[in-house]
């Protein structure tokens, strides 16, 4: 099993949301982020000079079987790319197991029902 976790532009989350249910993943969690970047700029709105180094993001997080891992990124990357600096990051980290806390189930057969395998 493995974590995905994505850093995207707000801009892009109906995109990808709408990605990963076309991939057949179902469930995610998602939050709102906040973070430094590279590029600084100040932007001048009604006279008033405004700090832009922070930059407002979608952080996702799904937890996939090994087999899922790369249809799941190919999802989040070709909805995501805008092909501007700031497209955001994929982050994969390994996942040791999953437990259902309704049934006890340990491990893959945690993340989904056994009846909607495929």
């Amino acid at each position: 099993m493995k974590k995905i976790e994505a850093i995207i532009r707000r801009t892009r989350f109906e995109d990808v949301k709408e990605a990963l249910l076309a991939a057949d993943i179902e469930w995610f969690s998602y939050y709102d982020v906040r973070g430094v970047g590279k590029t600084r700029e100040g932007r001048i709105y009604r006279g008033i000079v405004y700090d832009t180094s922070s930059i407002e993001r979608i952080l996702i997080s799904i937890v996939v079987r090994d087999k899922n891992v790369e249809k799941t990124v190919q999802a989040v990357m070709q909805a995501a790319r805008t092909g501007e600096i700031g497209d955001g990051r994929i982050f994969i980290i390994p996942v040791e197991d999953s437990i259902r806390i309704r049934t006890g189930e340990r491990g893959d057969i945690a993340l989904y029902n056994a009846e909607q395998e495929k």
